[in-house]
């Protein structure tokens, strides 16, 4: 196919030698990385147009407290546990003060160990459940994060792709979604909880002495006001590591998929070299987070020993002095360590958030995309798919199924594919398209399946425009077997009840059948439950073509899209090809897309395109004569 625009799993993003694949952004639309001679955008995620980068819209609190809604029954018992977790901890040190007290005046204090000892046991029960609630929820959080990005990668409109490199894709789906767990994690929960334990213990220190209260107070809001402002940093560099990650994804995923190619053009160097690269700067952004976060610590474990240095100094003082009793210091000083608990839980929430924040950009930056619709407008009513599986019944009367009214299309501004198309693909018929490389004959099937829509004229199905169709009534119309012919991770049965779940063994092996495959399946110990591998690995590319072939005939789609179905047979698998073919067109409208004029010499009407214009039409023996183009194409294929 030389005209497709759309990007597959494995572009280019920076590189400068076409033939392997390496240097800047070429998307090649192939699967090796490889200069293929397509028409492809090359436009990444910035500005195309002024090639500025377009600035990333921060998350906001908000945006990252929508998903807990979710979790609201699990929070809200989590912080009921939480505070009386903080109950109990404030109660410990008033038991102190008694037990103390009761000791200097020797009074019984047995009683009073053993409530200490029960609100110490108390209070750890109570924040294994708390942790364990907080855990729980965070996975919810991870899972919910990814069901919706899922949700919307596998629907985003076909463009999208276009401009968007896999790796990355799938780096928001795993690492990016993973750091929301840090939220919880890391402590904003318990820094509510906290809340109420930071506040019981200033109203106790300001009741036990106000002086040393005075003097913590001010420790501590040097150390709030450098977390605050250090944290603001946290956020941006964590966005910039996340993305550096997701370029490490992508180069990985575009290498490895690749690797034969790269193998084979001596490149296995410069593309370490380039994966190395981005690796590093991954590697420095996290350094820089990770000194931060090291400036961040001591800042709060600094405010936590001078002001303990401070009250036990002063404290010890007034003790002398007679201003403060032994007692009364005591339990001052748990009451500061439990407020500071929840203020070191404070400052790591505040980082935590901070990073969390950071990701969750790049998960809104998906989220935020209008996903593909089903339905534009109007839904005219389409009948369901009727053709069987083994052929179908004698075709109608000839009328257009699917038309091209004037139609044009470019995938960048100014340079169009498509021209002023008009041609008829007639019920019950075949109809091939050829032309040279680049004449924009795939573009004419991407857009007959909706996955664009044309700039001006208008397709249609059955006289229906396809902008008022719902897209699943459409494809549900359309059988489409691409030229790269994709064949999904799994087994031979997963990839064939692909579009038609239902199907049973036998329906499975009829199409097999069909298209000269059933005796290689039956070669297998394992049968249809043969596993074919990532990519089709363990078939040969006719065998994939074949098997994508009988992946629509089992779905049984009155209109089948051909994408070059012999591009990667030989001699003597494409003439098996044919026949199956043949036998699939009886009771199907078929649009067959051909560079191998062999391939299309029998259709009833054959379309040529050249430079997205159409410039003759007519059979096999009408074009020899009235088309000087395809008489010098099949000069060049010795059909003539």
């Amino acid at each position: 196919m030389a005209d497709r625009a759309p990007r597959t799993e494995t572009d280019t993003a920076t590189g400068s030698d076409p033939a392997t694949g390496t240097g800047t952004d070429h998307a090649t639309g192939t699967g090796t990385g490889t200069a293929t001679g397509t028409t492809t955008p090359t436009r990444t995620e910035t500005d195309s147009d002024s090639g500025t980068e377009t600035p990333p819209t921060p998350a906001r609190l908000r945006d990252l407290l929508a998903y807990l809604s979710g979790h609201r029954r699990v929070l809200s018992l989590v912080l009921v546990v939480s505070v009386l977790s903080a109950g109990l901890s404030l109660a410990q040190p008033v038991v102190v003060n008694r037990v103390i007290t009761a000791v200097g005046r020797g009074e019984p204090y047995g009683g009073g160990v053993g409530v200490l000892v029960a609100l110490v046991v108390g209070a750890g029960v109570l924040g294994a459940l708390q942790q364990y609630g907080l855990e729980r929820t965070a996975e919810g959080v991870v899972l919910d994060a990814r069901r919706r990005l899922i949700r919307r990668l596998l629907r985003l409109p076909v463009a999208e792709y276009d401009t968007r490199r896999t790796g990355d894709l799938v780096s928001r789906v795993g690492s990016d979604t993973t750091m929301l767990r840090s939220v919880l994690t890391g402590g904003l929960l318990d820094a509510v909880g906290g809340t109420l334990v930071f506040a019981g213990s200033v109203v106790a220190m300001a009741l036990l002495d106000p002086l040393l209260l005075g003097m913590t107070v001010g420790v501590i809001t040097v150390a709030v006001v450098s977390v605050v402002v250090a944290s603001a940093r946290i956020q941006v560099l964590t966005r910039q590591s996340q993305d550096a990650v997701g370029r490490v994804a992508a180069g990985v995923e575009r290498a490895l998929s690749a690797v034969r190619t790269v193998r084979a053009a001596n490149a296995t160097e410069r593309e370490s070299a380039r994966l190395e690269a981005d690796a590093r700067s991954a590697y420095d952004l996290g350094v820089r987070i990770a000194r931060l976060g090291a400036i961040l610590w001591p800042v709060s474990g600094l405010a936590i020993q001078g002001a303990f240095l401070a009250v036990l100094g002063v404290g010890g003082y007034r003790v002398a002095t007679g201003a403060l009793t032994v007692a009364d210091l005591v339990s001052f000083i748990l009451f500061l360590f439990l407020m500071l608990t929840p203020l070191g839980q404070a400052f790591g929430a505040i980082a935590s958030v901070r990073s969390a924040l950071g990701a969750l950009a790049r998960i809104q930056e998906i989220l935020d995309l209008a996903p593909e619709s089903d339905d534009d407008g109007a839904t005219p009513h389409l009948a369901a798919p009727a053709a069987p599986v083994d052929g179908g019944p004698t075709a109608p009367a000839r009328h257009p199924l699917l038309a091209f009214d004037g139609v044009s299309f470019a995938y960048r501004p100014g340079e169009p594919v498509l021209s002023g198309v008009t041609l008829a693909v007639e019920a019950g018929g075949t109809t091939a398209v050829v032309g040279p490389s680049g004449a924009g004959k795939s573009t004419l099937l991407a857009l007959a399946e909706r996955f664009y829509d044309p700039d001006d004229g208008v397709v249609r199905l059955d006289g229906h425009d396809l902008r008022t169709l719902p897209r699943a009534a459409l494809r549900g119309q359309i059988g489409y077997v691409e030229q790269d012919a994709p064949v999904l991770a799994g087994t031979l049965r997963d990839n064939l009840l692909l579009a038609a779940p239902a199907a049973d063994d036998d329906a499975c092996r009829r199409v097999l059948d069909s298209v000269n495959l059933l005796e290689r399946v039956d070669r297998h110990p394992a049968g249809l439950d043969a596993e074919v591998g990532d990519g089709g690995v363990g078939l040969s590319g006719g065998e994939r073509q074949r098997l994508a072939i009988a992946r629509v005939l089992l779905a049984g789609a009155p209109l089948l899209l051909l994408d070059e179905p012999t591009a990667s047979l030989d001699g003597r698998n494409e003439q098996a090809m044919q026949h199956a073919l043949h036998a699939a067109a009886r009771g199907r409208t078929v649009l067959i897309v051909a560079h191998r004029l062999a391939t299309v010499v029998r259709a009833d009407r054959i379309v040529v395109l050249d430079a997205g214009r159409v410039v003759g039409v007519g059979t096999h023996e009408d074009l020899l004569t009235t088309s000087p183009l395809y008489r010098e194409l099949a000069s060049h294929q010795l059909l003539v």
